[in-house]
């Protein structure tokens, strides 16, 4: 048999040290090897207990939950899923993303969360996963805020939008994300859409933080949503959005109903509206979501570009598209957002030639 996954459980409150070790070892792969009151005591811990994981709440004494990612991260990495009730706070949710977390998961009914055990099944799967990812790969973003006020004529649609930049990942992938939204020049012809995987309720209140560090104007996607140029449209892998053209010929976003694999919707939908112009981006994730799409954009001539796995948290989804060969380009995650540009830049220039 193999080795249980060792936990370490982070949280002030007892009730909900004692509901999430229930949680875990329910499951027969997951051993909880300790617990800690605070940041300070769960970098104490972790020297001495050496976990796989952790999960950590936010809202602690002495040490909070982010100012313990920043030092367990820089000290002590080891995979973090966070578990608060402060998901509407902005600021949290997205610092934590950028700093590496796994995953942010809601307390829904606040700090002493006593349906809790209703997440049970999310809770368990999000350590399994995280007990799997590429630590040596999690890497802060270094960003600055943005004045929008100096940069009003490119974050508000004034160029014509001739191309899409279509962009999929599951966990781990939000990281990246903003590595390369903060890097992408805005002034390129064309809109972004992203899905990634947050949680729907956590969506709104990262996106208005992310808004703040890009000089592209971050959206969350809805329904029947106008694309615009120097707009990053991001929607949440539980209620993903495809690309359609309305009745009055514009290009809109659609969600996504009964399909398993929306990286491949959104791709493929993308494609058939603007063919050559279609660059695709496929990121660290889990799962074998969004070959097939990339298929359909090399067949209509669009570039798809693949996150190099060897600096993937997890390799799963761009190894997957490697291997079946429908991958243009495979960047590190500091060259993507070059490789992006280039590929758009060439395209509405007309003169971009694909090589294999």
């Amino acid at each position: 048999m193999s080795e249980k996954i060792k936990v370490l459980i982070v949280d002030d409150a007892s009730f909900m040290v004692k509901a999430v070790r229930d949680i875990l070892e329910s499951d027969p792969d997951i051993e909880v090897i300790g617990t800690a009151k605070n940041g300070k005591d769960a970098l104490e811990k972790i020297k001495q207990l050496k976990p796989d994981v952790i999960t950590l709440d936010v809202d602690m004494p002495i040490m909070d939950g982010i100012s313990a990612v920043r030092h367990i991260m820089i000290h002590e990495p080891v995979p973090i899923v966070m578990l608060s009730s402060l998901f509407e706070h902005g600021d949290i949710t997205f610092e934590a993303l950028r700093l590496g977390v796994v995953d942010f998961l809601p307390k829904l009914s606040g700090a002493i969360s006593r349906d809790i055990h209703d997440q049970g099944h999310q809770i368990v799967e999000r350590v399994k996963i995280a007990a799997a990812e590429n630590i040596n790969n999690v890497h802060r973003v270094k960003l600055s805020k943005i004045d929008v006020r100096e940069q009003l004529s490119e974050r508000y649609g004034f160029n014509d939008m001739e191309s899409i930049i279509t962009m999929g990942t599951t966990l781990g992938g939000p990281n990246t994300i903003i590595r390369i939204m903060s890097k992408l020049s805005p002034d390129l012809p064309a809109a972004v859409i992203v899905i990634q995987e947050i949680g729907v309720n956590i969506l709104p209140a990262f996106v208005e933080e992310f808004n703040k560090y890009t000089p592209w104007k971050v959206e969350v996607g809805s329904e029947g949503q106008v694309l615009e140029a120097g707009s990053c449209y991001i929607c949440s892998y539980n209620e993903p959005m495809s690309v359609h053209l309305n009745d009055s010929n514009e290009v809109v976003l659609k969600h996504i109903t009964e399909n398993r694999k929306p990286l491949d919707t959104l791709f493929s939908t993308a494609a058939e509206i603007f063919e050559q112009n279609t660059v695709g981006v496929l990121l660290t994730g889990v799962g074998a979501d969004g070959e097939q799409g990339f298929e359909e954009i090399k067949e209509h001539s669009g570039v798809t570009i693949a996150q190099n796995t060897a600096t993937c948290v997890y390799p799963n989804l761009t190894q997957c598209a490697i291997e079946h060969g429908v991958v243009d380009y495979i960047e590190d995650a500091d060259q993507l957002s070059e490789q992006i540009e280039k590929a758009v830049r060439s395209k509405t220039q007309d003169n971009y030639v694909v090589t294999s």
